[in-house]
């Protein structure tokens, strides 16, 4: 275990290679000696090797090697650490990590992820109950706002850590907090991973709305709107007292909704302009969660007789092939 201020810290590891991924390796060296990072291939494990940054994405972030234990064996990961941060895309979370095979029993497994398991229709907090057995007690989330290309400037940014336990909480905290990264806590672990993804499905929206030619003032309308339609979507889904206006809810939210880093937005704005969807998926360097989350959403939101209108217009715009200015005009009707 690292050392920080006399205290121990730690192992901690990284699964995933993607942007995010790649920030939080960055967050947490800041802290950890050592951080394990189980990549996707021997091509980017062979590239850090040699050049010291990811060949794919926030590839102007330069790493110190030797602090670095990289893998491709998430089995070797998981065996060697204490803390286990799952930062894939949640289309490829299967993949990688149902190939672990080690002992995890006392392992916290966190989640990076903003989205829906496809092969299972459901958040990563569920898919980890149930599929590996590991109970809420040993998972924690971590939310926004936070876009992996401002930590990568070492902009001053935002991270929310959802924990059942205070020592876990306590740990994560030790290891986030720097100069450039505040951290806030929560108990809140599915009001968190769910509203993390619903925000990608408004985001997909207002960048449908931008593309479209809606201004400011439709958008600041809609964003006021859709955090109203996520309130009484996590209360559908998993009754607790929080706040939404709070910065891992509404921030998220907003930041996702009006930033050019944000992949959703541009995704949406791609489809506004007169893209088909499957052109816009495709010509995206990076996997915009929104759009494998949206039809597990529209179907939770569908089961429970939920009045969702933001939420109905991008499922119908993305997977039902409804014409998007036709379908936004419908909207603007229900929106207050």
């Amino acid at each position: 275990m690292a050392k920080k201020k006399g205290k121990e810290l730690p192992t901690v590891g990284v699964v995933g290679s993607g942007s995010f991924a790649t920030a939080i390796v960055k967050m947490l060296l800041e802290n950890a000696k050592l951080v394990h990072w189980c990549v996707r291939n021997e091509f980017v494990k062979g590239a850090l090797e040699l050049r010291g940054h990811n060949p794919n994405y926030l590839t102007s972030v330069t790493f110190d090697v030797k602090k670095l234990k990289l893998t491709t064996d998430v089995n070797e990961l998981v065996s060697a650490c204490d803390i286990i941060v799952l930062a894939t895309p949640s289309i490829y979370l299967a993949d990688a990590i149902e190939k672990m095979t080690c002992d995890y029993e006392g392992k916290l497994f966190v989640s990076a992820i903003k989205g829906i398991v496809p092969k299972h229709n459901d958040v990563v907090a569920h898919y980890l109950r149930d599929v590996f057995k590991i109970g809420f007690r040993s998972q924690a989330v971590i939310a926004g706002p936070c876009h992996a290309e401002e930590v990568a400037m070492e902009r001053l940014s935002y991270l929310t850590i959802a924990a059942a336990e205070k020592e876990h909480i306590d740990a994560l905290r030790e290891l986030f907090t720097s100069d450039y990264i505040k951290v806030s806590c929560s108990k809140d672990i599915l009001g968190n991973e769910y509203s993390a993804i619903l925000k990608n499905i408004y985001a997909i929206a207002a960048g449908i709305a931008s593309g479209l030619g809606y201004g400011d003032n439709f958008n600041a309308v809609l964003v006021s709107n859709a955090i109203r339609e996520m309130e009484l979507f996590l209360d559908a889904v998993y009754p607790e007292h929080r706040e939404v206006n709070d910065s891992a809810y509404l921030g998220d939210l907003l930041v996702t909704a009006y930033s050019l880093f944000s992949r959703n937005r541009n995704l949406g704005n791609l489809i506004g302009k007169g893209y088909t969807v499957k052109s816009a998926v495709q010509s995206m360097s990076m996997v915009a969660e929104g759009y494998y989350a949206t039809r597990g959403i529209y179907e939770i939101a569908f089961e429970k007789k939920l009045k969702t209108p933001i939420i109905n217009t991008v499922f119908s715009i993305l997977y039902e092939g409804k014409d998007a200015e036709k379908q936004f005009k419908k909207l603007t009707e229900k929106l207050t």
